[in-house]
C-alpha cells in the first residue's frame, strides 16, 4: 500500500503530515481503543477527507485543531468515519448452531427459577448480528413462554445504529438467511426485507464506547463480542475482557471471532468450542 504524497492539489485533494497522522492515531485509540497500524495510513486519509470536504476545510490541520477543541458532535462523526462495520446475518453460524443446540437448553434450565435471559451483541455494527440471535431466539421462544428476554446490542458508530434500528435490508443481505428463519422478514415493494415487529421487539440498541464507562449491570447470560477486539492492541485486550467478565456469572457464554483470541488476554472463561467461551469460578 503506498502512502499519501506530497505533491499538492494535482495528484491529491490534501496532504497528510507524518506528524498529523500521529496525532490522529493518538485521538483513534483515545477515542475507540483501536490501534492503527502505518498501513492504515491510507484509510485513514481517504475517510477523514469525505469529513474535511463537507466541513469545507483545506487541511488536516484544522481538523484535528477541531476535533481537540471544538463540539463531541465531531468526535462522534470522527468515530463512525474510522471504525469499520463488515457483518451479515448469521455471520460464523456455527455460534448460533450452538446457541441452538447447546447454551439455550442448558440457560432453559439453569434460569428455570428467575425466568430471565440476558444477551449482548457488543459492536453489532447495522444490526445483522443481534437480530439472527432475536430469530434464534424467537424459533425457540416456546422454551422461554412467559420468561423476560432481552437483547442488548450496542455499537460505537451512529450512522449504522440508525440502520440496525430501522430493521431494513436489501435482498441480497438477507440471502445467507437459513430458511427456517424466512418467516422473521417481511417482504417492502422497493425490493428490500424488514425484520417484523415482534423480532426487534426483542432488542435494545443503543450508543456504546468500549472505552469508556459502561451504564449496564449484568449480568449477561450470553456476550457475542466478535471481530471487535482484531483492531485494539494486547493492553486493550487485556481491560476489555476484564471487565466483560465482570459482567457475567459462572457458566455463562462468550463468543469471539473467528481470528480472536483469549490467550494471554483472560484468563476467566474455558474454551468449550470453536472461539465459544464460558465463565469459569472466580
Amino acid at each position: 500500500m503506498s502512502l499519501p504524497t506530497r505533491t499538492g492539489r494535482n495528484e491529491r485533494d490534501f496532504v497528510l503530515e507524518d506528524a498529523e497522522f500521529e496525532v490522529i492515531r493518538q485521538l483513534v485509540r483515545q477515542h475507540t481503543g483501536i490501534a492503527l497500524s502505518d498501513s492504515k495510513r491510507e484509510l485513514v486519509y481517504s475517510r477523514l477527507v469525505r469529513r474535511l470536504r463537507r466541513l469545507g476545510m483545506d487541511n488536516f490541520g484544522d481538523y484535528i485543531d477541531l476535533l481537540q477543541t471544538g463540539p463531541d458532535e465531531e468526535l462522534e462523526e470522527f468515530s463512525n468515519a474510522i471504525t469499520t462495520n463488515l457483518t451479515a446475518f448469521f455471520r460464523e453460524n456455527h455460534h448460533f448452531e450452538y446457541l441452538t443446540e447447546t447454551a439455550l437448553p442448558m440457560l432453559q434450565k439453569r434460569n428455570a427459577a428467575s425466568r430471565r435471559l440476558r444477551i449482548w451483541s457488543a459492536g453489532c455494527s447495522t444490526g445483522e448480528e443481534p437480530y439472527s440471535i432475536a430469530m434464534v431466539l424467537q424459533a425457540e421462544m416456546s422454551r422461554f413462554a412467559g420468561w423476560d428476554v432481552r437483547i442488548l446490542a450496542t455499537d460505537i458508530d451512529s450512522q449504522v445504529l440508525g440502520h440496525a434500528m430501522a430493521g431494513r435490508y436489501a435482498a441480497d443481505r438477507v440471502e445467507r438467511v437459513p430458511s427456517r428463519y424466512a418467516r422473521c422478514f417481511t417482504a417492502n415493494d422497493d425490493g428490500t426485507h424488514s425484520i417484523r415487529a415482534d423480532v426487534q421487539s426483542l432488542i435494545s440498541f443503543r450508543q456504546l464506547n468500549l472505552m469508556q464507562p459502561w451504564p449496564m449491570r449484568g449480568p449477561f447470560d450470553i456476550i457475542f463480542c466478535r471481530n471487535v477486539v482484531i483492531y485494539f492492541d494486547k493492553p486493550t485486550q487485556v481491560e476489555l475482557f476484564g471487565r466483560i467478565s465482570s459482567l457475567q456469572r459462572e457458566g455463562d457464554y462468550l463468543f469471539v471471532g473467528h481470528s480472536e483470541s483469549l490467550f494471554k488476554v483472560c484468563d476467566r472463561y474455558d474454551l468449550i468450542g470453536k472461539t465459544a467461551f464460558r465463565r469459569l469460578p472466580g
